[in-house]
C-alpha cells in the first residue's frame, strides 16, 4: 500500500502544532510574570522587615548606652559613700565621746 501525500493534512497538523507552541509560550510567559511579581513582593517584604529590625537594633543600642551611662554614674557615686566598716568606727567613737555626759566646771563640787 502506498500512502499518498496530502498537503492539507500537514497544514492542519502544522497549524495545530503552532497553536500548541504559542499556547505553551503564553503559559510560560504568564508563569514568568508571576514569578517576577512574587520575587518583587518578597523583596519588598524582606526590605520592610530589614528596616524594622534595623530600627529595633538602633533602639537597643540607645538603651544599652543609657544603661551604660547610668551604671557609670552609679559606680562613681557609690565610691563617695561610706563603707559599713567606716560607719561602725564612727558609731563607736560617738559612743565613747558622748558629749551630753560631760560636766561643766561650774557643776563640779570642788
Amino acid at each position: 500500500m502506498v500512502e499518498h501525500y496530502n498537503p492539507q493534512e500537514y497544514q492542519v497538523s502544522g497549524a495545530s502544532r503552532t497553536r500548541d507552541l504559542e499556547e505553551k509560550q503564553n503559559i510560560l510567559k504568564d508563569r514568568l510574570l508571576l514569578i517576577g511579581q512574587n520575587l518583587i513582593d518578597t523583596k519588598e517584604e524582606n526590605y520592610e522587615k530589614f528596616l524594622e529590625l534595623k530600627k529595633e537594633i538602633e533602639k537597643m543600642k540607645k538603651d544599652v548606652e543609657e544603661i551604660k551611662s547610668f551604671l557609670e554614674m552609679n559606680s562613681s557615686e557609690i565610691q563617695k559613700f561610706a563603707r559599713k566598716d567606716d560607719l561602725e568606727i564612727l558609731k563607736k567613737q560617738a559612743k565613747m565621746f558622748q558629749p551630753l555626759e560631760f560636766v561643766r566646771k561650774s557643776e563640779l563640787k570642788i
